[in-house]
């Protein structure tokens, strides 16, 4: 028997409890068949003022997600989308396959999470050598997150951290700022393509915006990810309005 509204896929997504984007901005992917059912770290709303209250707040975080796997498990889902980024990337890809093994030893099933979701979508696009990328992080977190795409093949020529000073004040960030900071200081002639990192910024539209504005690929980290578990998943829909990554791969 299958689920009457998630007859294709039930997928358990894991995500802060400080985080209200990346909800909503997996249900605007979701299509029919396919359902998310959302897990949170408790994760309180700490301030952010330095790399080290970043690093030390995003460990805590790391340490809630065994727990946040085991409560959505109880609603049976076929897979799971890891919906924060930051520690996904830390000690390069040993790091992010450790990560992943965790949480699949744990869980029993499969999981995409946003490292190497991005990762394949920079592989889907082909070509592309040079990446720019922008974070809500410290430079603690930027400098993990460079590591990981170097040690992918990718040449990382410029990054750009926001240094947030909340959980949720990543969430207000507004897309007209974003927009202006991608367009006059990481995009340049020699950046193959634009990535977003950090799962509570809202950019899954402004990145389809900037791909057509600026040719070339922008990819939001949240899309990546759903993208990744869709195909994984054998789910090839192709979907309108998020950017090339859903509509053509």
């Amino acid at each position: 028997m299958k689920d009457v509204k998630g007859w294709r896929r039930k997928f358990g997504v894991i995500g802060p409890s400080t985080n209200t984007i990346v909800q909503p901005d997996f249900d605007d992917m979701r299509i029919k068949g396919v359902t998310n059912h959302y897990s949170r770290i408790f994760t309180p709303n700490s301030s952010a003022i330095s790399n080290e209250t970043f690093l030390s707040g995003t460990t805590k975080i790391s340490e809630g997600v065994i727990d946040a796997v085991k409560s959505v498990m109880t609603c049976n889902p076929d897979y799971l989308v890891m919906g924060m980024s930051a520690i996904t990337f830390y000690d390069g890809i040993k790091g992010a396959d450790m990560f992943k093994k965790k949480v699949e030893d744990a869980s029993g099933i499969k999981v995409s999470i946003g490292s190497h979701s991005v990762s394949s979508a920079l592989d889907a696009y082909g070509g592309i050598k040079k990446i720019a990328f922008l974070s809500p992080y410290y430079p603690v977190a930027n400098q993990e997150v460079k590591r990981y795409f170097e040690e992918s093949g990718f040449s990382v020529v410029k990054d750009i951290c926001l240094e947030c000073k909340s959980w949720t004040a990543i969430a207000e960030v507004e897309e007209s700022f974003l927009n202006e900071l991608i367009v006059k200081e990481l995009n340049s002639d020699d950046v193959d393509a634009i990535i977003q990192v950090g799962t509570n910024l809202s950019m899954v539209k402004l990145a389809m915006k900037l791909e057509c504005k600026l040719n070339k690929p922008v990819i939001a980290i949240n899309t990546a990810t759903y993208w990744h578990a869709l195909r994984v998943n054998n789910i090839a829909d192709k979907i309108e309005g998020f950017g090339k990554l859903l509509s053509d791969y």
